[in-house]
């Protein structure tokens, strides 16, 4: 009987009925959009994070270097001018950024308690010149004045002449290729050729970042020259984020030979047994390893700006107070109307009761009709969500992600997660495209909104039902 009656009432009020779920729907619908857009946030930021760090680390140890009295002399290169046209180079090599750290200090933060690993990196900085000079040629002048033979005539000069030379810089980063689950190249995906090997300590092979491998026109089986020493390009990598951490990666070993540098890094890449723990971790590294700088992800959150930054805060505080005014208005609305509709039933909950009717029956009999109303609201929310997260995923709007050296991350110098690899400039510019997944838990808290809402329905139309009397449906009888 009670179904039969719902299926009835439902059908005879399909206007009323589809306004109300109408209404529970914007909604629900509003409030999926803007937990998937979100969550697609706070993956773009995750991926901007991993191209500076690399999948898996949760914080890097770093010594920041002196502040610079201005007696640090900048590199000098020289050439021997008397060699006519044949080419010229030379390279220096350079640690970037930070103070070195002896390798020693990769185990005493391994030891340390809630460390599940840690392991070194040194970045690296070549400055190349590379060119020829080409000596001026003498002319004698027309006074034709003799010379004592012990130079030049009397009377001549030199013309032409002159040097050209190519500046190229470029990063290098060298890497700990027995542990290849951690440290900045794990952010980037081998597309061409392999990885390193745990054996290939010492070799001289190096794995190039793509964009750069296309710039200088390096493939599989190509041979780059560093410093004199020539090394095998064993694969291509293509970071996930489009920034690769250094342009070259060499093992360990040869990048402390290249900078003289033996048994030093720049960074220590940390990861710890309980990514709830990080912040504790990092009291313990910093109480017992004095000298360092511990910059965690959450650090280094804190520098990313750009309309990455600003579409986040806006997704993250007026967006959910957005849809949390809707949902309430669209709750009250309901609510409302459910109410409206019992009030306009007058005669036919009179009559009911009359016929021997409790009034917890109609109660109930409201109560139902409303909690399908919500249960309709929330399946046409679900499907508007999940059509407004495809668009937003299939449009894909690319937000930039500014990463600067200041705060927290100490990127050019200061320490930090960021300040590991190789990066020349003081602030980078990511360009990230927007998804909005939607997770099991997004759909589940839909359907507990559809529910919600055709209780608190239910309950305003089912407290004025309760109210009605059998003689005020003999009022209403013309």
């Amino acid at each position: 009987m009670f179904f039969t009656y719902l299926r009835r009432e439902l059908r005879r009020r399909r206007k009323a009925a589809l306004v109300v779920a109408s209404g529970l729907a914007l909604g629900i619908a509003l409030v999926i959009v803007v937990n998937s857009v979100s969550s697609g946030m706070g993956k773009a930021q995750d991926k901007v994070l991993e191209s500076l760090y690399g999948l898996g680390t949760d914080m890097t140890v770093t010594k920041a270097a002196p502040a610079s009295d201005g007696s640090q002399q900048a590199p000098r290169f020289r050439f021997d001018a008397q060699n006519g046209e044949e080419e010229q180079s030379s390279d220096r090599v350079v640690v970037q950024g930070f103070e070195t750290l002896a390798d020693s200090t990769i185990a005493k933060v391994g030891d340390q308690d809630g460390v599940s690993d840690a392991v070194g990196g040194l970045s690296l900085q070549v400055l190349k010149v590379n060119g020829n000079f080409t000596p001026g040629q003498f002319q004698q002048g027309g006074g034709g004045g003799g010379g004592d033979g012990d130079g030049p005539p009397q009377g001549g000069e030199v013309r032409g002449g002159g040097a050209d030379f190519d500046v190229d810089s470029y990063s290098v980063y060298g890497t700990d290729v027995t542990e290849p689950a951690l440290g900045p190249l794990t952010s980037s995906k081998i597309t061409s050729g392999r990885t390193f090997t745990s054996s290939e300590t010492n070799a001289k092979v190096v794995i190039a970042d793509s964009a750069y491998a296309k710039e200088k026109s390096l493939k599989v089986g190509s041979t780059v020259t560093i410093k004199g020493t020539k090394f095998e390009v064993i694969g291509i990598a293509t970071a996930d984020s489009g920034d690769s951490a250094a342009n070259l990666y060499i093992p360990l070993k040869q990048a402390q030979t290249l900078s003289d540098s033996k048994d030093k890094v720049t960074t220590i890449y940390v990861q710890a047994t309980d990514s709830q723990q990080i912040d504790s971790v990092k009291s313990e590294i910093q109480k017992n390893i004095s000298g360092t700088t511990v910059t965690t992800s959450a650090d280094l959150a804190d520098t990313v700006s750009g309309s990455l930054s600003t579409a986040s805060d806006l997704a993250t505080s007026v967006g959910k107070w957005l849809s949390i005014a809707v949902l309430v208005a669209a709750f009250l609305v309901a609510g409302l109307l459910t109410s409206s509709a019992v009030s306009r039933r007058v005669r036919e909950f009179g009559t009911l009761k009359a016929l021997g009717w409790k009034s917890g029956r109609v109660t109930r009999q409201v109560v139902g009709e409303a909690m399908v109303n919500g249960l309709l609201g929330g399946a046409l929310g679900i499907a508007l969500g999940l059509a407004g997260a495809y668009v937003v995923t299939a449009i894909s709007p690319t937000l930039q992600a500014q990463l600067g050296g200041g705060g927290g991350g100490g990127r050019t110098g200061g320490g930090g997660l960021g300040g590991g690899p190789a990066r020349q400039a003081s602030s980078t510019t990511l360009d990230v495209a927007l998804t909005a997944p939607v997770s099991l838990t997004t759909v589940a808290l839909a359907v507990a909104l559809a529910v919600t809402g055709g209780l608190i329905a239910g309950a305003f139309g089912g407290w004025r039902a309760s109210r009605l009397r059998p003689a005020d449906a003999l009022r209403r009888v013309e």
